[in-house]
Order: structure tokens, then sequence, then C-alpha cells
């Protein structure tokens, strides 16, 4: 498996550089996307949750906002 390429702007010199991860940021990376994946399955648990709550009471999202005001 290839690693992900980082590009390196520098703005002043308007250079450019592309290069593939070292270990230690592709570790990094790697850590941070099981991060947001996990973030991403916590909030999608916490919809479905509110939803199921708000269908069992027979309500909208926008009439419980009304009734809590």
């Amino acid at each position: 498996m290839t690693k992900p390429i980082i590009r390196i702007h520098n703005t002043e010199t308007d250079e450019i550089i592309d290069r593939e991860m070292t270990a230690a940021e592709f570790n990094q990376y790697k850590l941070d996307v099981k991060e947001a994946e996990a973030k991403q399955a916590e909030a999608e648990a916490k919809a479905i949750s509110k939803s199921a709550i708000l269908d069992r009471l027979g309500l909208t999202a926008d009439e419980l906002k009304t009734i809590l005001g």
C-alpha cells in the first residue's frame, strides 16, 4: 500500500513540493481516520436514537423545538 501524498506549498516562493507521508505522519493519519469514523458512527447512532424517540412520541423535530421553545 502506498502512502498518501502531502503537498507543501510555499506561498512566498510559490514552490510546490509533493512527497509521501513519513511513517509517523502515516500512523497519525490512520489514527485520525479511525477517530473521524468513530465520531461519524456515534453521530449517526445518536440521530437514529433521537429519531426513534420522536417517532414514539409522535412528534417531528420542528414540533419538539416549538414545544421546548
